[in-house]
């Protein structure tokens, strides 16, 4: 099959990051042509100029739209675009040079009509933003679920790199309203519709999250609300490891209330952990002070996602109400598809 791309990018706000990641694009090793199809989802602060700096190097068109949130941005731009295999990128991620070689080959020898590839931190990159990502993706959190070999086949592609194929995307109708959660949403409908989906390892980002402690709280919760919700749409896709922030964070509460009470054990076990945590990812960066600050991204991230997933489980699964009156933060009012 001869393979046609178009790298499909919702922008939002974002100019600085979205000159960084076409500027990568000029880098790519790769001799075939491609497309870039930017969506701008009603931003306030406009990348148009920006795009139009890179006319004459790559074949790149521009989209205005009123906003509607990525899913949809996504679905726009996929819609329009002329290749017949889709790269969806956030604005926010750098591409190695190597990165549609590597999207290629796999695809050559190993097809699948939906890919997902992990993701790293650029050297560039601020400490808190690698102390994130450390927290996002190390073995050491339920982030090192996201990117394993082992997890190449069945797996859930998420939106900061994804690729789908033309046709998989016009039969499922693509990205709903629900965000975010729209990936895995979307990844689960593909299997349904007996779609394949991959892992490509070699084929990871630098993607360079702009966020602070508050936003990072926010964003983990989000993604903690979510999940009950995808559960309840599609049964039998949940697993034990959703569970592990919440146990963890209750079992911290618990563990500190028995330190109070004279049985100190097991609050030592999670002051070994995150010192291991801190440990590792010091190494990892050759930093210490990325290291210190890997402690609390970790706290927030099993804090934020688990209070989440438990409030979400409880109002959705236990109390069986309407997850778009509970949680209307969550959904978009305009998409391509509609929710269950």
């Amino acid at each position: 099959m001869n393979l046609n791309y178009s790298f499909i990018i919702p922008v939002f706000n974002r100019p600085v990051e979205t000159r960084e990641l076409l500027q990568s694009m000029l880098q790519l090793d790769f001799e075939a042509p491609f497309e870039v199809v930017i969506i701008e989802d009603g931003s306030t602060i406009s990348s148009e100029g920006v795009v139009s700096e890179f006319k004459d190097q790559l074949q790149i068109s521009y989209y205005f739209k009123p906003n509607s949130g990525p899913g949809s941005s996504r679905n726009y731009g996929m819609e329009r675009a002329k290749g017949n295999y889709f790269l969806i990128l956030d604005s926010d991620v750098i591409l190695p040079s190597d990165y549609l070689n590597q999207v290629d080959l796999f695809l050559k020898y190993n097809y699948c009509d939906c890919f997902g590839g992990p993701d790293a931190a650029h050297e560039s990159f601020s400490d808190l933003q690698k102390a994130i990502d450390y927290s996002m993706t190390s073995v050491l959190t339920t982030g090192g679920i996201r990117g394993k070999k082992s997890s190449v086949n069945k797996f859930q592609p998420r939106s900061f790199n994804m690729g789908i194929s033309k046709e998989a995307f016009q039969k499922t109708g693509g990205f709903g309203r629900i965000h975010p959660g729209e990936d895995p949403d979307l990844s689960l409908r593909l299997i349904i519709a007996n779609f394949s989906t991959c892992l490509i390892p070699e084929a990871k980002v630098f993607h360079k999250r702009r966020i602070d402690w508050s936003k990072f709280y926010l964003q983990v919760k989000k993604f903690g609300l979510v999940r009950p919700i995808l559960n309840k749409w599609h049964p039998g896709s949940a697993k034990i490891t959703y569970w592990f922030p919440s146990v963890f964070i209750v079992g911290l509460g618990a563990s500190i209330i028995l330190a109070i009470f004279g049985i100190p054990i097991f609050v030592a076990i999670y002051i070994l952990y995150f010192g291991v945590i801190g440990i590792d990812a010091a190494v990892r960066n050759r930093s210490l002070k990325i290291g210190i600050l890997a402690v609390p991204a970790v706290f927030i991230q099993f804090s934020g996602y688990g209070y989440g997933f438990l409030r979400s489980f409880y109002q959705i699964q236990v109390l069986n109400k309407n997850e778009e009156k509970v949680f209307p933060q969550l959904f978009f009012k305009d998409a391509h598809i509609q929710n269950r």
